[in-house]
């Protein structure tokens, strides 16, 4: 088939590639969001699926909107079979919808009809969840609620971040959309509509939701800290400035003989009291600085006796 693909950040580029590698199809074009400004000159840097899609040489589309109407005739021209979609991070509407024979088909890193939005990695593990996995389906106008082609399962390991389930979920989701794509072009696969039950929403992980109450039991805060890593980061507040937890912590088996915030210090190890069981500290990343043991940051600081995290 010919496809048009559409994605933008680094976890696009894996199903980008295997679709590359494919004998059975051609990606003739590729979709992405436009260049961006990045690092500390603010250049206009293009998006990793762009850059990977200039490398292979093939054409790159980015349009401020996919609604344009020099994109959509474009799209038109290149008469795609297929429009494989992973991470593309706009809207899409008729007429975009109706171009390709074979529709959109988005890669979706949750088992729908659970998780429907934009941060379904996060949301797993901020819920506790201990399976998840990806689903392709055809995007239609209502969020994430497209008939589903096919699913994969992934088990959410207890010391798993956001990060590196989702960097499992991109490697095996490329399989799947690839495999998602013969079966279209084979006439062997027939999508499936979702359930009506069990549907949740992941919606976009900010900021003041990443903030850590440690007055909330360990296991909580444990769950908070892994699913906003690597963004946003899970964080609170030290003698006024902020302070990120940018590593995962560890979950102490005594009841807390701590007040919730308090830090206990040694040689090692940084303590905090919750509101159930202490946890100690892995990586910190104090407001303007590098990420560091949270040992070292300690002894840099010097924390007093009866100091509070989060006050």
């Amino acid at each position: 088939m010919r496809l048009v693909f559409a994605g933008t950040p680094e976890v696009a580029v894996p199903a980008l590639e295997a679709l590359l590698a494919s004998e059975r199809h051609e990606v003739v074009a590729v979709v992405t969001r436009p260049d961006a400004p990045a690092g500390r000159g603010r250049k206009l840097v293009a998006s990793p699926v762009g850059q990977r899609a200039a490398e292979a040489g093939i054409e790159v589309l980015k349009p401020a909107k996919p609604s344009e109407p020099e994109f959509l005739a474009r799209l038109a021209e290149l008469a795609p079979d297929c429009c494989p979609v992973v991470a593309y991070g706009a809207l899409l509407r008729e007429p975009a919808l109706e171009i390709p024979a074979h529709g959109w088909v988005n890669l979706h890193f949750s088992l729908l009809p659970a998780w429907r939005g934009a941060a379904p990695v996060q949301h797993a593990v901020l819920a506790g969840d201990q399976v998840t996995g990806a689903s392709t389906f055809r995007i239609e106008r209502g969020l994430d609620s497209g008939p589903v082609f096919g699913v994969i399962t992934e088990e959410i390991r207890p010391t798993d971040t956001s990060g590196e389930l989702l960097d499992r979920l991109a490697r095996s989701g490329a399989g799947l959309l690839s495999a998602t794509m013969d079966g279209i072009e084979e006439g062997s696969l027939i999508a499936v509509p979702q359930p009506a039950d069990g549907i949740t929403l992941a919606p976009k992980i900010n900021v003041e939701d990443a903030r850590i109450e440690w007055s909330h039991p360990a296991l909580r805060i444990d769950r908070l800290v892994r699913g906003c890593a690597p963004a946003p980061g899970a964080w609170t507040t030290f003698r006024g400035e902020r302070l990120k937890l940018s590593g995962p912590v560890k979950l102490l088996t005594d009841a807390s003989e701590l007040a919730a915030g308090e830090l206990a210090v040694n040689k090692n190890s940084v303590r905090v009291g919750t509101g159930s069981h202490e946890i100690e500290l892995g990586e910190v990343q104090p407001q303007g600085k590098k990420p560091m043991r949270a040992a070292d940051w300690a002894r840099g600081v010097r924390i007093e006796s009866g100091e509070l995290l989060g006050g």
